[in-house]
């Protein structure tokens, strides 16, 4: 049974939704504690106000194989993004725009459209800046028989606040960790301090969710997915990444190496980005992951990335 149904039974999940809309008055839903008025339809980093954009929805199979099942994930992918990263494959949505406004209910037609279509999953894709609007949408949807498991597929910017809001009702954490450095991460993503706040969401959406948990079919149902994508000339400070995973949050974290990195965007700005990752730099990754204990690993690349 996923998360959500139980504080909704208790009638729980509006006081979360309140106490997430307070959010936006000042906002600080992010890291980045903007300060603007998105109720009033104010604007801060994430170019977002009161209303919600999406850019697109529906089944995902380039997902990691847990979350893809027969059916597929059923992505919703939000646009605009609090990271600015050079090198982002879907700069269209993340950075330019590309996306249309919904309504909460509109958004909750979509998650109940993705559950008639057989998706094993909700997969929120990019969530980090519209994390109220999304608990406004899904009690709409709860009340009209939703009961899929949620995924809360970020760039790992995350605030502690709201994700404790979230606490209860996500079912399956999929973050990423792009930098163990923060001067790499202020260069190639424009945030200072990426790698301490990264390392705390991560931790608290393991102690929400715990490891993975995958059922007899092969279907994740809860618990912490991690991806890292490698980069060139080991920019992403892979070594480190995957030794705080196994000491600090679990060994037993399920981690996607992702090796599909290529110059994009703005990627040719700097000369260490401007080639494609090569095949010794990857096998290298995968190694360090193994010896820093970490065992189990998916290095499926994704058919589309999201590298927001």
């Amino acid at each position: 049974m996923p998360a959500y149904l139980e504080l909704q039974h208790k009638g729980k999940l509006a006081e979360r939704i309140e106490a997430a809309r307070v959010l936006l008055e000042s906002c600080r839903v992010c890291p980045r504690s903007c300060g603007v008025n998105r109720l009033a339809g104010e604007k801060g980093k994430c170019r977002t106000g009161a209303q919600t954009v999406v850019s697109s929805f529906g089944p995902h199979f380039g997902e990691e194989a847990p979350l893809v099942g027969k059916y597929g994930s059923g992505t919703i992918f939000f646009t605009n993004c609090n990271l600015r990263c050079l090198f982002c494959q879907n700069y269209s949505i993340s950075q330019l725009g590309e996306g249309v406004e919904v309504t909460k209910q509109e958004i909750a037609k979509m998650m109940l459209s993705l559950q008639s279509r057989g998706c094993h999953n909700i997969n929120f894709v990019s969530p980090t800046h519209v994390v109220p609007q999304i608990l406004e949408a899904l009690q709409i949807a709860v009340e009209s028989g939703l009961r899929l498991p949620l995924v809360y597929n970020s760039g790992g910017y995350d605030s502690i606040e709201t994700l404790r809001l979230l606490d209860g009702i996500i079912d399956i954490y999929m973050p990423d960790m792009k930098y163990s450095d923060d001067d790499i991460a202020e260069k190639l993503s424009g945030i200072k301090d990426y790698s301490s706040v990264n390392k705390a969401a991560v931790k608290e959406m393991h102690r929400q969710v715990g490891d993975l948990q995958i059922n007899n079919e092969g279907i994740a149902t809860r618990g912490l997915l991690v991806r890292h994508l490698v980069l060139p000339y080991g920019l992403a400070g892979t070594k480190e990444i995957v030794r705080f995973l196994a000491q600090e949050v679990s060994p037993n974290t399920y981690i996607n190496i992702m090796a599909q990195y290529h110059p994009c965007y703005k990627a040719f700005q700097v000369p260490q980005l401007a080639r494609s990752l090569s095949h010794q730099e990857f096998r290298e990754a995968v190694e360090m992951a193994y010896k820093a204990g970490l065992s189990r690993l998916d290095r499926m690349r994704p058919v589309t990335v999201r590298l927001v």
